[in-house]
């Protein structure tokens, strides 16, 4: 009786542990502890929200390119250590842009797409 008992525990130790680590393709190897830049889909408008996290107060600057890296759009996100802000991308062109959140400590690009569905415009973060 006590060998199954002490087996049940320790088959239920290595199920729980084994759930518990997490995969490395969802560690993100690239992000800083000191400085958090995120990209949020606005559900309702054509578009997305930038929000930042920063250890240290300074300007961060949001800029928008065009595929041939022509500024489109160029915008000062906060001085402080915290700033969201949202961007309605509706009166782009369709096509492929770069979103860059610029800082003291980071420099963050990510492209996105805008495209036509119909009547409406779609933004798709790549």
């Amino acid at each position: 009786m006590k060998k199954s008992i002490n087996l049940f525990v320790l088959l239920l130790l290595l199920g729980t542990s084994a759930f518990a680590a997490i995969p490395a393709k969802f560690k993100n190897h690239n992000a800083k502890l000191s400085d958090k830049v995120s990209f949020i889909p606005l559900r309702l408008k054509t578009g997305f929200a930038v929000m930042v996290d920063k250890q240290e107060p300074g300007k961060s600057t949001v800029i928008i390119y065009d595929d041939d890296q022509n500024v489109v759009f160029k915008d000062l996100l906060t001085k402080e250590t915290k700033g969201e802000k949202k961007y309605i991308l509706s009166q782009l062109d369709d096509g492929d842009y770069t979103v860059e959140v610029y800082s003291k400590n980071h420099d963050i690009k990510r492209q996105f797409s805008v495209y036509s569905k119909g009547e409406r415009k779609m933004a798709h973060l790549n």
